[in-house]
């Protein structure tokens, strides 16, 4: 079993061929387990751990490998068919094993050179090697065998070697799988209350751990407040010097807004630690309560800075779209809160940014500090993050809590540009989608996700449509 500190995705992998064969063909065997290890060499990586049971040639030791996946804990099952097999060595392993199962179709070349397999002259010799490249024959009794057995599974076809198409697909679902195993171990923080009124965030906190798995734990903007006021002086001036160091600190930022930003900072790395959270939405007003209003008002470079290290901050208490920010993160390709808020029609281009923590990994340049004397809509002034997140190519990714109960991921694609941004202090961007400004809004509208959706850089609607597909759950994709 796996401890808290053995975090590696588990991937298990076999073969599998039928006995009858291997006194029949000579060398036929060991060649077939050879093209297996070439698997297992392709699959590691490091976070990931392969548990390479062989083939499995017999119904026998297929239910054994079904045991010994479950003991083993797999995330994830690849089964590479390497020539003709029985479905009966297949259906135990999957059924017992219960995790997504994706079937490598893979040939050992491109083709069988004709000319050299009729010129083998014994027949027997020249079926073996025909055997050697059979791995398409089994795999629609596999396919029908589990859609009976109603047992979803996913496909790979291509070659064993000198197929970057094929082997880029499989690295997609390695990578889809460590996203869905990081969302089911992943500890999001609730801290405070919705923003009042803003219907369409409100969110099922159950349905939202039954689709990605994971631990809610619900935080007291208090405890934030009391661990704050525990911050030493000298830390205090240790994340100012920080601050200086990360951000692009303007000249008209207060030394005293900058040390009240940094206890709070400080005493949210601790929140963090303490609850070991790898995400966290909120929302407070503090009003009425000097102390969690000092708190709040002072709150956003702090979150910025966790956002930028791989534990997304939602304000306006955005638990979706907390978990889509946490998606794009484990991907790599950063995940920055957003809305959009204006087209520009001249340019085609939709403007989107929004107010509050920023993710300074992907930003274009140094995140810019600046101090406002209002915080629109909300209570408060302090300082504020100003970025536009990296020019190039960016993926969207909006949570949707669906009508029938269920949750669905809601994507596109487009391209960050440069050009004239508002300079008000938020995070501000400038989109341009291949269907056009006008398409790109009606389309996302459709699909009635909630207002904010997450940002982040690279396309990477393929990952994201495995991930869905992984988790059960319905892609929508925009452009």
């Amino acid at each position: 079993m796996r401890t808290s500190k053995q975090t590696a995705l588990r991937i298990g992998l076999f073969g599998i061929g039928l006995d009858t064969y291997w006194p029949q063909f000579a060398g036929l065997e060991q060649r077939l387990k050879g093209y297996l290890n070439r698997v297992e060499d392709k699959l590691k990586r490091p976070g990931v751990q392969v548990v390479n049971l062989g083939l499995v040639d017999t119904p026998e030791k297929a239910l054994a490998a079904g045991h010994k996946f479950r003991q083993a804990d797999v995330d994830l099952i690849f089964l590479h068919v390497t020539t003709y097999a029985l479905s009966s060595t297949v259906l135990p392993v999957v059924r017992r094993a219960k995790v997504p199962v994706i079937i490598l179709n893979l040939q050992p070349a491109a083709a069988i050179d004709y000319a050299a397999f009729n010129k083998i002259g014994d027949r027997t010799r020249m079926t073996g090697e025909w055997l050697a490249y059979c791995a398409s024959c089994p795999v629609p009794e596999i396919a029908n065998v589990f859609n009976r057995a109603r047992i979803a599974f996913h496909q790979v076809t291509g070659m064993l070697d000198n197929d970057p198409a094929c082997w880029r697909e499989v690295d997609e679902w390695v990578e889809a799988a460590r996203v869905a195993y990081a969302m089911e171990h992943n500890r999001m923080g609730v801290m405070g209350h919705y923003y009042c009124g803003m219907l369409d965030i409100y969110s099922d906190l159950t349905q939202q751990c039954a689709f990605f798995g994971g631990h809610v734990e619900i935080i007291e903007v208090d405890e934030l407040a009391a661990l704050r006021k525990q911050v030493a002086k000298a830390r205090v001036a240790e994340r100012v010097k920080y601050f200086h160091k990360v951000f692009d600190v303007q000249p008209d930022c207060l030394r005293s807004e900058l040390e009240r930003a940094a206890r709070t900072s400080v005493a949210l790395d601790r929140l963090a630690e303490e609850h070991k959270l790898g995400s966290l939405a909120y929302f407070y007003s503090g009003t009425g309560n000097a102390s969690n209003e000092d708190t709040i008002t002072s709150i956003i470079l702090g979150t910025s800075l966790l956002t930028g290290r791989g534990i997304p901050v939602a304000g306006e208490m955005e638990i979706k779209n907390v978990q889509a920010m946490k998606i794009l993160d484990c991907f790599g390709a950063g995940g920055s809160f957003t809305e959009y808020y204006a087209m520009d029609f001249n340019d085609d281009i939709v403007l989107m940014g929004h107010d509050g923590p920023g993710h300074i990994r992907i930003a274009q340049g140094k995140t810019k500090v600046r101090p406002l004397q209002v915080y629109h809509g909300k209570v408060g002034r302090g300082l504020s993050v100003e970025m536009s997140v990296k020019h190039g190519p960016v993926t969207l990714l909006s949570v949707v809590q669906t009508v029938d109960g269920r949750v669905k991921l809601l994507v596109a694609e487009g391209r960050s540009e440069p050009g004239p941004i508002l300079e008000i202090g938020n995070t501000n961007s400038r989109y341009r989608f291949s269907i056009g400004a006008r398409k790109f809004v009606e389309n996302w509208n459709a699909h009635g996700p909630a207002h904010h959706c997450a940002v982040g850089v690279g396309h990477i609607a393929a990952k994201l449509e495995k991930l869905g597909r992984l988790l059960g759950m319905e892609v929508a994709r925009v452009c």
